[in-house]
Formats: structure tokens, C-alpha cells, sequence
């Protein structure tokens, strides 16, 4: 009765939005992920996002560049930048705005871990919300006897196996961008 491969899914699901949602969470190091969600306003009031806009550039570890594919609108998008307060100031150099990361102070570091610590719990919950679902069917299939008590504990025990693999890459994921943070 359990179907291994639809809560497979749905957990993977689950960790693919972490690892997006995270990956705007500033760390030492300069990557697209900072400014490629960004919104913008152009072309007489639409509202972009970068990515949609432009290429993104990392020259090095410190600092990010972007190149808009149209040229005429490239004060707006620094403009929109630097109104979005992301803590990088956009300096345009010729087609291209170039933008400098400020190094992470320690009490910034330590917002920045406990930010993710309260995007990984809320994962986690996701996590343990689709198990308790598929919980839910499988008790409603022994109810209506479609499955046998034994049948009940064996796919009980398997998606508990699947929990704790997907919240154990959840945390796994979360390990290595706390390290990226604290540097």
C-alpha cells in the first residue's frame, strides 16, 4: 500500500525548495544566488527578477557582476538593486554593474546560522507533515482492512527509513552552508 516512490517524490520536492530558499543566505563568498531573485522594476512599471534580465557574473569570491542583455535599461536595474537593500552597492562599468560583498561581521555570521537554522526546522516539518499523511492513508487502508496489520508496521517502518534518509539530506545540506557561513 505504501507508494515509496510518490512519497519520494514529494520529500525530494521538499528538499529542492530548501536548497533554493537557502541559497540567498549570504555566506563569505560571492554567488549568484544573492542577487538572481531580486526584483526589479522596469520597463514602465514590470517587475523582473535579474535572472530574467540578464547574466550573472562571479569574478571572484568577493564580488558579482551583471550584465542586462538590453543595455537601455541598465540604470534601472541598478537602481533596483541597490532600493532592493542587499547590502551590496551596484557601481555601473560601462554594460556592465559591478557589485563588491562587505565582509560578514561575527554577529552577522550568527544571524545568518540561526536564519537557516529556522529555514531547516521549518523543512523538517514539511518533511515529517508528508509522513504523517502517508501515515494517515495507511492507517485508513488497515481500517477498511485493504492491508493487514503486519502489511500496517512493514510500510509504516519503510517510510519511517524514507523520513529519516530525506530529513538526514536536509540536515546534511544545512551542514555544509553553516560552514560556508561561519567561513
Amino acid at each position: 500500500m505504501l507508494d515509496g516512490q510518490a512519497i519520494r517524490v514529494r520529500m525530494g520536492k521538499i528538499v529542492d525548495i530548501f536548497v533554493n530558499d537557502i541559497s540567498s543566505i549570504r555566506t563569505g563568498r560571492a554567488t549568484a544566488g544573492l542577487i538572481e531573485n531580486v526584483v526589479v522594476t522596469v520597463y514602465e512599471g514590470k517587475k523582473m527578477r535579474l535572472v530574467e534580465l540578464g547574466s550573472i557574473g562571479v569574478p571572484d569570491v568577493r564580488s558579482l557582476t551583471f550584465t542586462p542583455w538590453d543595455q537601455s535599461i541598465i540604470k534601472e536595474i541598478k537602481n533596483g538593486i541597490a532600493a532592493a537593500n542587499i547590502g551590496m552597492n551596484p557601481a555601473v562599468d560601462g554594460q556592465v554593474i559591478r557589485m563588491t560583498l562587505p565582509a560578514l561581521t561575527v554577529e552577522q555570521r550568527e544571524d545568518y546560522v540561526k536564519l537557516l537554522g529556522r529555514k531547516l526546522e521549518g523543512d523538517r516539518g514539511m518533511v515529517r507533515d508528508a509522513r504523517g499523511e502517508q501515515r494517515r492513508d495507511l492507517q485508513k487502508a488497515k481500517q477498511k482492512k485493504e492491508i493487514s496489520e503486519n502489511e500496517f508496521e512493514v510500510d509504516e517502518k519503510e517510510l519511517q527509513k524514507i523520513t529519516d534518509e530525506y530529513v538526514a539530506k536536509l540536515e546534511e545540506i544545512a551542514g555544509k552552508k553553516e560552514t560556508e557561513i561561519r567561513g
